[in-house]
């Protein structure tokens, strides 16, 4: 499955994914069940499935890729 990233949102319940080539449009309504549309933002990773649409491809399927939890700071030993 393809991944890009949400490139562009608006408030209208749509928005554009920088992916593989050309940019892909989606609707929110393709988003993955259990995913909401503000609980997207702008730079966040996604997989999508898409089709050919009539001015450019556009998303069947978007779900929200799960980002890795930052490693948390490492203490510096003191010195000796």
């Amino acid at each position: 499955m393809p991944q890009g990233q949400i490139k562009t949102l608006t408030d209208r319940g749509f928005g554009f994914i920088s992916g593989d080539g050309a940019d892909v449009f989606f609707h929110m309504s393709t988003l993955e069940s259990g995913s909401q549309f503000d609980m997207l933002r702008e730079g966040q990773p996604v997989e999508y499935e898409s089709e050919p649409g009539d001015r450019g491809p556009r998303a069947t399927m978007v779900r929200i890729v799960p980002e890795a939890p930052e490693a948390p700071a490492t203490p510096e030993a003191p010195e000796a």
